[in-house]
């Protein structure tokens, strides 16, 4: 049966349905918002995985026909997702995720499918509705609903949802989710706003999340399933109790040694003796044995955890021994590589990672082939992350969606201070590699990216720098505040601490204001007063690590490196381009092989940039271009090769 609810939405419909389509899933919704239609549905797997995380997969999928396109790809189809939708699915599994239940262990998959497109009304956001909808009218446990909103601010004033040519002059893009009670989640980038302005965008924002959440309450209220019992994932009391008794003060003492690998070593060393110990045991089957071993190292886990916890919010003490708003010591250099156009390298602890910049023409812009307004990029950030830089093994060359996303994380800081391409007409890629990490790589690889740029001679409007601050409260079911759930914030966490903390944000920004915004909770959400005081005490560091930055390089060099290419620009009449270009590119790839492979853009209001190493070659081609389009007049004398002579006249080369 076919159930249909309406909300006017700031002004703009809201339909769901469900009951009609997908029927043999947990639950389907069919959500549209203006002329953007999404389908979300939910399934779960009625096995419980001896896993020890939850395995949510959250899927958005983009079709081109949604938007009257067809796939650009060779076979004409779509396949692997753009970037873009795995940022869309990461800000839906953000918001979702710590809202299922602790020891949860059946798979789920929500997927999300566009089937229409309307750029005014966001997709991704649409999405986010549909997937809570979704699990929240199964029988699945979730303690949603969740919704999230983009905000906009346009001449001064804050604008929800806004449509493409709002978004095109907004001073800040945020995406804010939560629950009707508090924010879980944000994304965002901004014009170098203040910390209050940034405050009053995200509380804007949830005023307008908690309207959707108390709408998909409504349905659920009407069309919602009874949650199904399914079994949790639990210890037995008398094996925690055992275990603790074994290594609970060792486990303790270690995690107070200052040094990472020493620490996790001697955490490693004292988990495999009393997992040796136990697997020495007798069992029934391998399968127990195997369970029990498992068993006892989540138990040492937790005590780790604890003590990792205890010692923040009783003793104010870190596993390092930094105060809470520290940061760990730090270092910046540039130009460690000789033949790149730019490089830097940013350490922050056991934290590094080398930015490398590159520099090339216009149309060597990445072409975008998803459902956004964009189809091209002129500026990119790619963050890599490979597993040796923690000292593991894994798969390698191959890109997963956190590497996604940090890199976006840190093209959208760096974004905001990017020179127009008319006042710097080269196409820009800075890639950040992580060499080394414990905690908040993302944030070190905006300080490595920001001074890769200056030292490859980019005039970047302001240096950017990053922090990640982190949350520890009492009671991690609960949202903090500062009379029943105590908390505290911690300045630039390391992996330890985000590991087993509640909150993981990330603040970049300039001397003048906010460029970009991360925020992840492991808990129910947070409210203003802790993402203020988290937000004025990144300010502070963000203006520490500034200062040592300035101190390896403090502004952008004058010119563009040695073996960069340099440009000159040239603008022609519109009607001479195709002499420029000649039958088939035959006088242009002349040019170009005349003058050492220059490359030429020419576009079609005729401006020309010409680009190589060598300013010699670049003049000549200016040169050869301007004899091309040169128009002869009465008195001037040219020299030239005569190649016909006819009765009217000659055909001067």
């Amino acid at each position: 049966m076919k159930h249909t609810f309406e909300l006017d939405f700031d002004g703009r419909k809201i339909v769901v349905e469900a009951g009609e389509i997908a029927k043999q899933t947990a639950a389907a919704v069919l959500v549209r918002y203006g002329d953007t239609v999404v389908l979300s549905n939910v399934c779960m797997s009625p096995k419980t995985v001896d896993w020890d995380f939850f395995p949510l997969t959250v899927e958005y999928q983009e079709r081109m026909y949604a938007a009257g396109r067809i796939p650009g790809s060779f076979q004409r189809r779509e396949s692997r997702p753009s970037s873009h939708a795995i940022l869309a699915s990461r800000i839906t599994d953000r918001s979702m995720r710590p809202l299922f239940p602790d020891g949860f262990r059946n798979e789920v998959q929500v997927v999300s499918q566009v089937l229409s497109v309307d750029l005014d009304n966001q997709p991704e956001i649409t999405a986010m509705l549909a997937s809570s909808l979704a699990v929240s009218i199964s029988d699945i446990p979730f303690n949603g609903p969740i919704a999230g909103v983009y905000v906009g601010r346009v001449d001064g004033q804050l604008v929800i949802n806004p449509t493409v040519e709002q978004r095109k002059v907004s001073d800040i893009d945020l995406c804010v989710a939560g629950t009707e009670d508090a924010i879980n989640m944000v994304e965002a980038g901004a014009a170098e706003v203040s910390e209050e302005e940034m405050l009053d965008a995200l509380m804007f924002g949830f005023e307008y999340v908690k309207k959707l959440c108390r709408f998909e309450k409504e349905i659920i209220a009407a069309i919602g399933l009874p949650k199904r019992e399914v079994q949790l994932k639990t210890i037995p009391q008398e094996l925690r109790d055992e275990v603790v008794a074994k290594v609970d003060e060792r486990l303790r003492k270690a995690v107070s040694i200052f040094d990472k690998l020493e620490r996790q070593n001697t955490i490693d060393q004292i988990e495999q003796e009393t997992e040796a110990e136990y697997a020495a045991k007798e069992y029934a089957t391998e399968l127990e044995k195997n369970k029990t071993v498992q068993q006892v190292h989540e138990i040492q886990e937790d005590i780790y955890h604890d003590e990792v916890r205890r010692l923040i919010i009783e003793d104010k003490i870190r596993p390092d021994g930094r105060k809470v708003d520290e940061i760990r010591p730090l270092d910046a250099q540039i130009d460690l590589l000789p033949r790149v156009h730019g490089s830097a390298m940013f350490t922050r602890g056991q934290t590094q990672v080398i930015s490398v910049t590159t520099l090339g023409a216009l149309s060597d812009e990445q072409l975008l082939d998803d459902l956004t307004p964009e189809d091209h990029k002129r500026f990119m950030h790619h963050y890599n992350f490979p597993q040796w830089c923690v000292g593991g093994t894994g798969k390698i060359g191959v890109l997963g969606r956190r590497e996604v996303g940090h890199g976006a994380l840190g093209e959208r800081a760096l974004s905001y201070v990017i020179p127009s391409e008319e006042e710097f007409p080269y196409t820009i890629r800075t890639v950040s590699e992580v060499v080394e990490s414990n905690g908040s790589s993302s944030q070190a690889s905006i300080c490595a990216g920001c001074m890769s740029l200056m030292a490859a001679g980019v005039p970047i409007k302001g240096v950017v720098s990053g922090i990640a601050m982190g949350l520890i409260t009492d009671d991690p079911t609960r949202s903090p505040d500062k009379e029943t759930n105590h908390y505290t914030i911690l300045t630039d966490i390391q992996g330890l601490e985000d590991h087993f903390g509640d909150m993981d944000f990330k603040v970049a920004g300039t001397a003048k204001g906010i460029t970009a915004l991360q925020m992840d909770i492991k808990i129910a959400g947070v409210t203003r007063d802790v993402l203020k005081e988290a937000l004025d005490q990144a300010h502070v560091a963000r203006a520490q690590i500034r200062e040592v930055m300035e101190q390896a390089i403090a502004e952008p060099r004058p010119d563009v490196g040695l073996y960069a290419p340099k440009l000159a620009k040239m603008t022609i009449d519109v009607d001479k381009i195709r002499d420029v270009i000649g039958t088939g590119g035959k006088v242009i790839n002349d040019i170009i092989a005349q003058c050492d492979n220059v490359k030429i853009d020419i576009d079609d209001d005729g401006h020309v940039v010409i680009y190589h190493m060598s300013r010699e070659m670049i003049n000549k081609a200016m040169k050869m271009i301007e004899d091309i389009v040169r128009v002869a007049k009465v008195g001037e004398v040219y020299e030239g090769e005569v190649t016909r002579v006819e009765d009217y006249g000659a055909f001067v080369k």
